[in-house]
C-alpha cells in the first residue's frame, strides 16, 4: 500500500514537538505537530478533546467520524497505566491521526500511518554500536546498508 507521509525534516520536528508537549505540557507544542500533520494531508485541524481516561482505562484514544479526537492527556498518562512511556502515548497520537486521515480499513491503515511515522526518526549518532548503521560504517560502506544485505553478508554457522 503506498501511503504519503511528510518527509523525514517534518517527521522530526513533528515528533519533537509531541516529545515537548508530553514533558512540559504547553498546548502550542501540541497545536504545531497537529496542524503540521493537518497541513500536509490539506485537512482541517482536528479538534482534540483531553480526558483523564477513557473506556475505564481501557482505551488510550478515540477518532470519531466528525473528525473529533479524544485522547488521554499526558499528565493523566503517566499515572496508573501498566505502559505509560512517551513513545507509547506518541504512538496513540500518530495511531489516532492515522484513522483522521484514513477513514477506509482504518484500523490496519492507522497502525501503518503510527508505524511508519516513527521510522528512521532517531539520529545515526544516537544509536548503539551493532546497529545498522555502525555495522555499516565498519564494513567502509559508502552508503547505509539495508538490513536484508547484513543478512546476507554475516557469515553461516556451520553445524559441526
Amino acid at each position: 500500500m503506498r501511503m504519503l507521509l511528510p518527509g523525514l525534516r517534518e517527521r522530526r520536528a513533528i515528533d519533537r514537538h509531541l516529545r515537548a508537549f508530553f514533558a512540559h505540557h504547553r498546548a502550542s507544542d501540541f497545536q504545531r505537530a497537529i496542524r503540521a500533520l493537518a497541513r500536509f494531508y490539506r485537512l482541517p485541524t482536528p479538534q482534540v478533546h483531553w480526558f483523564e481516561y477513557l473506556d475505564w482505562g481501557r482505551t488510550a484514544g478515540y477518532t470519531w467520524d466528525n473528525g473529533e479526537i479524544h485522547l488521554i492527556h499526558p499528565e493523566n498518562w503517566k499515572r496508573g497505566r501498566k505502559y505509560n512511556s512517551e513513545r507509547r502515548w506518541i504512538n496513540t497520537v500518530y495511531h489516532e491521526m492515522g484513522h483522521y486521515v484514513f477513514w477506509a480499513d482504518a484500523e490496519r491503515k492507522a497502525e501503518t500511518f503510527a508505524y511508519r511515522m516513527v521510522r528512521r526518526l532517531r539520529d545515526r549518532a544516537a544509536r548503539p554500536a551493532g546497529t545498522v548503521a555502525a555495522t555499516a560504517s565498519l564494513r567502509g560502506a559508502s552508503r547505509l546498508a539495508t538490513p536484508r544485505q547484513l543478512r546476507a553478508a554475516k557469515p553461516k554457522k556451520s553445524r559441526r
